[in-house]
C-alpha cells in the first residue's frame, strides 16, 4: 500500500499534465504488447502459412491472375506486420514533449511564486520547480523505453517481410513454371 500512495504522491506533485503522460504511457505499452504478440505468432512459418492458406482459398488456376492474386495476399499481409508501428512512435515522441509542457508549466509556476513573494519563500517555489522535474523526468521515462521497443519492433517487422517475400517469390515461381501444386480445392 506504500507504494500506491507514494505513486498517488509522485503523481500529485506532478500536475495535471501527468494524466495525461500516463495515458500515453498505457496506451502505447498496450499496442506494444500487442505487436509482439502478433509477431512471435507469425514467426516460424506461420506468416508463410498464412500467405500459402490465403492464397489456396483465392487462387483461379490461371496463372497471370493467380500472380496478382498472390501480390494481394503479400499486400494484406504486409499492412498487418506494419499496423500500429507508426503511431507507437508516435505517442514515444509525444511523451517527452507532454514532460517539456509540464517544465514550462511549472517554470511558469515558479515566476508567478517569484512575482508574488520574491525569492525569499523556497517553499513557494518548491511547487513550481518540482512539476517541472516530475513531469520532465516522467516523459523521458515513458518516451526512452518506448523509442526503443518502437525500433525493435520496427527490425522484427522488417525480418518477418523479409521472409514474407521469400515465399512470395517461391510461391511466384511456382506459379510462373505451372508446377503450383494446391492441396485444396482450385488447381493450377
Amino acid at each position: 500500500m506504500d507504494l500506491y500512495w507514494q505513486t498517488v504522491d509522485y503523481f500529485g506533485q506532478g500536475g495535471w499534465i501527468m494524466g495525461p503522460l500516463l495515458a500515453v504511457s498505457v496506451a502505447m505499452w498496450t499496442m506494444i504488447v500487442d505487436r509482439l504478440g502478433e509477431y512471435r505468432r507469425l514467426s516460424g512459418g506461420t506468416l508463410n502459412q498464412i500467405l500459402e492458406d490465403d492464397f489456396r482459398r483465392k487462387h483461379s488456376g490461371h496463372a497471370p491472375l493467380d500472380g496478382e492474386i498472390l501480390q494481394e495476399v503479400a499486400l494484406r499481409l504486409r499492412r498487418r506486420l506494419d499496423h500500429r508501428l507508426a503511431l507507437i512512435g508516435v505517442l514515444a515522441a509525444i511523451a517527452p514533449l507532454l514532460g517539456l509542457l509540464g517544465t514550462v508549466l511549472g517554470m511558469i509556476e515558479t515566476f508567478d511564486v517569484i512575482s508574488l513573494f520574491g525569492t525569499g519563500n523556497a517553499r513557494a517555489m518548491a511547487g513550481g520547480i518540482s512539476v517541472a522535474l516530475i513531469t520532465t523526468q516522467t516523459g523521458l521515462l515513458v518516451a526512452i523505453p518506448g523509442m526503443l521497443m518502437s525500433n525493435r519492433l520496427a527490425r522484427m517487422s522488417r525480418n518477418l517481410k523479409t521472409g514474407l517475400d521469400e515465399s512470395v517469390a517461391t510461391l511466384s515461381g511456382q506459379i510462373s513454371s505451372g508446377k503450383l501444386k494446391m492441396a485444396e480445392g482450385g488447381s493450377s
